[in-house]
């Protein structure tokens, strides 16, 4: 199990928007699991909606997407790079994901060529399908400014 600490060695991401608390299974270059608590004060729930607080769909998909890039960027010969969407296709949201739900988030990497790249994702709150998506994405480097 890796926490937060060693997700932000891997992605540049940060909070508020790292959406990833722990990561619980990692095959680097295959596939990744992580958790992410959607939390009561999460400033998103405030306007998202008023009196009734849903967790955006959007925001399941980036934490499926930071997942991926767990998966890619965690293989050796990727480290250090960007991950990038290039596109989403098949995605369905299932139910609301609400305060205090626990995510988990599967993605399987189908397809790596160079610097594409292919990825299937599930987001589940305690073993329900929340949302499901095709992911493509682009790596790149990272560059100093």
């Amino acid at each position: 199990m890796h926490d937060r600490d060693w997700i932000m060695g891997v992605l540049p991401h940060r909070p508020p928007f790292l959406l990833l608390d722990r990561v619980t299974e990692l095959e680097p270059g295959v596939a990744a699991t992580a958790e992410y608590l959607v939390r009561p004060d999460d400033s998103v729930l405030a306007g998202h909606f008023p009196g009734h607080p849903v967790f955006p769909g959007v925001l399941i998909i980036e934490a499926l997407a930071q997942t991926g890039a767990v998966a890619i960027l965690s293989a050796e010969n990727f480290r250090g790079k960007l991950a990038f969407f290039g596109g989403i296709d098949r995605c369905r949201f299932r139910q609301q994901v609400r305060p205090g739900d626990r995510l988990r988030l599967e993605v399987r990497l189908d397809r790596v060529r160079g610097p594409a790249g292919r990825g299937t994702g599930r987001a589940l709150v305690d073993d329900r399908l929340v949302a499901e998506a095709e992911m493509l994405f682009v790596l790149g480097d990272r560059s100093q400014s």
